[in-house]
């Protein structure tokens, strides 16, 4: 099982029904939060709704262009790693897969405890980048330190700091409610919700001086963004 609380979400995207069960099911035995997608055409859909760590995309599916999907899953998602899994064995379809934005190749058939080790290997290094990442930001006039919890020299609670730290990581982009509350209360529920809220409200009131502002998206989230937009 995963040593953190938060299990690493993963989305399984294949139309072999069959094969993605058996996979989604491994995955989760061996703690993982895994979502079964048959349709590749719905993919995109799920990812701008629901927050995940990691897509497993097979890219010969019926209907759908399998390339053209993951240039836009990396075009939309930079970040988010993906591994495909294909029974294309050629060099011209590994090469593409990976000019396209693609983490990790796996060809069919394959080890589970093989793709496991994959997995974790990049999900380790997304951790170690993630700790790297920058922590102090320049909003106007004003400086957030996310290290000393400070704002403007104003002390802010863990919550606050951690809610503000991921709206500056991801400025002018819409960062999903139920992302902050999995990430800075690993609950989605009332009580964190109304406290989510109330966080919100503290941040905006203290942003207005340096000409920032925090929108909220209707049924998604809310965005950090300079003067009116």
């Amino acid at each position: 099982m995963q040593p953190n609380m938060q299990k690493t979400r993963v989305i399984v995207c294949d139309g072999d029904l069959s094969l993605a069960t058996v996979l989604s099911d491994y995955l989760s035995s061996r703690g993982y939060e895994a979502e079964l997608l048959e349709a590749g055409l719905q993919l995109m859909d799920r990812l701008q709704t629901a927050h995940y760590d990691l897509v497993l995309l097979e890219v010969q599916q019926e209907g759908i262009n399998g390339f053209q999907l993951l240039r836009e899953v990396h075009r939309v998602f930079p970040l988010l790693p993906v591994i495909v899994l294909t029974t294309r064995t050629d060099r011209e379809s590994q090469l593409r897969a990976f000019q396209l934005g693609c983490d990790d190749y796996q060809t069919k058939p394959f080890s589970m405890d093989i793709l496991i080790c994959r997995i974790e290997a990049i999900l380790r290094r997304l951790r170690t980048a993630e700790e790297n990442r920058q922590r102090v930001f320049t909003l106007g006039d004003k400086v957030f330190d996310s290290v000393h919890q400070t704002f403007d020299n104003q002390h802010l609670s863990g919550r606050m700091n951690d809610v503000l730290l991921l709206l500056c990581r991801r400025q002018d982009t819409v960062v999903e409610r139920h992302f902050i509350l999995s990430e800075v209360w690993q609950a989605d529920n009332a009580f964190a919700s109304r406290s989510l809220s109330v966080y919100i409200n503290h941040l905006r009131n203290m942003l207005i001086p340096c000409g920032y502002k925090i929108m909220a998206v209707r049924g998604r989230g809310y965005k950090l963004v300079k003067g009116e937009r």
